[in-house]
């Protein structure tokens, strides 16, 4: 019994009552706290800001106003005149003391800021929790987030859209490079008589380039008009810029849950047959392209598709094999293809070879 006495309360209680003696040694200087609750680097540092600019901590905000005039005036280096109780040949005040003014007239001006300066005057202990809340308000950025956001979206879309205007002016100048689109806009123009007055009114007044330069815009009109170019060198729309789009996602959302809430009722609860838009829709979706992309697809390709019967998985699983079978049979007789199987059977990547020196 003597012993197990000894193994509990020997070694373990002794080093216990050590660190019990040691803590206040080790862990005093991390817990230390000031008593005073005026530190230095903090508002006002050891001076109270409420007597710096003459007031009591209950004054509102128009006598502190009141009182930060009069003391800017009489303490800022540039407005400074001598007081009638002055000595002669007194030195103006330094620059510290004005600063120290524009410091406690700022922590007393807005009143969350005072609010805090208050809470420090009255828990001097909490030493922390001041640094904290000083520093984070004066981190803190200057500028509404959501006004930072708001500027960095309409900047995003004035980009988008005249990005996407270059893009269409690009095409429309290759189309019009094309023979087959010159020639019919050129009929169409000499059909409407436009080309005829274009160089009726340049005759006198115009040189041949400025001439040429307004046939060719001419043309390069009919063709933006008798063309409808789709993908990514389609006509911008504002709709499409991402902020008419942030704007009109709440519509396009209720649209989208009620064009669904339809699907459903239609289709899978009363069973009606498939329209020509939902199979399209069907084939758009098991082909994995976006709307834009199906879009860009000729009339005749989408014909085939709804005659093939696409919008059934299993005549679109067929299809699908067929145009496997047709890709390999392309690259086959690929000159280009065959050199590169040759390259890759005969030196490409994983082959040893043993080069003699």
């Amino acid at each position: 019994m003597a012993v197990r006495l000894a193994g509990r309360g020997g070694p373990g209680a002794a080093g216990r009552r050590r660190w019990l003696l040691l803590a206040p040694l080790l862990l005093g200087p991390l817990l230390a706290r000031p008593a005073e609750a005026l530190v230095e680097g903090l508002y006002c540092g050891t001076r109270d800001c409420y007597e710096v600019l003459g007031v009591s901590r209950s004054a509102g905000k128009a006598d502190i106003a009141r009182a930060y005039r009069q003391l800017a005036r009489r303490y800022h280096p540039d407005r400074y005149r001598p007081e009638p109780g002055d000595r002669p040949g007194t030195a103006p005040p330094s620059a510290e003391a004005f600063l120290l003014v524009a410091t406690a007239y700022e922590t007393l001006k807005d009143e969350e800021t005072r609010k805090d300066y208050d809470y420090m005057l009255d828990h001097p202990e909490e030493y922390y929790s001041h640094y904290y809340h000083y520093y984070s308000r004066r981190l803190a950025p200057k500028v509404d987030v959501r006004v930072v956001i708001l500027v960095s979206v309409c900047a995003i879309s004035v980009f988008q859209y005249f990005s996407w205007w270059n893009s269409y002016n690009k095409a429309i100048n290759y189309l019009a490079t094309v023979p087959k689109y010159r020639i019919q806009a050129t009929e169409i123009a000499k059909e409407q008589g436009l080309l005829k007055k274009a160089k009726e009114k340049g005759k006198a007044k115009k040189s041949k380039e400025e001439i040429r330069d307004e046939e060719e815009n001419i043309i390069k009109n009919i063709i933006k008009s008798k063309i409808d170019i789709k993908g990514g060198y389609q006509k911008p729309q504002i709709r499409d810029l991402l902020l008419f789009q942030i704007i009109l996602a709440p519509f396009h959302l209720c649209s989208y849950i009620a064009w669904y809430c339809r699907w459903i009722y239609n289709f899978n609860i009363k069973g009606k047959e498939y329209g020509e838009q939902e199979r399209l829709y069907i084939i758009r979706k098991s082909m994995k392209m976006s709307q834009s992309q199906f879009d860009s697809l000729e009339d005749h390709q989408k014909e085939t598709f709804l005659k093939r019967e696409l919008w059934i998985k299993e005549n679109y699983e067929v299809y699908k094999q067929e145009q496997e079978e047709e890709l390999k049979k392309k690259l086959a007789n690929d000159p280009r293809w065959k050199r590169y199987r040759r390259w890759m059977k005969n030196e490409g990547p994983g082959r040893l070879t043993f080069v003699d020196d």
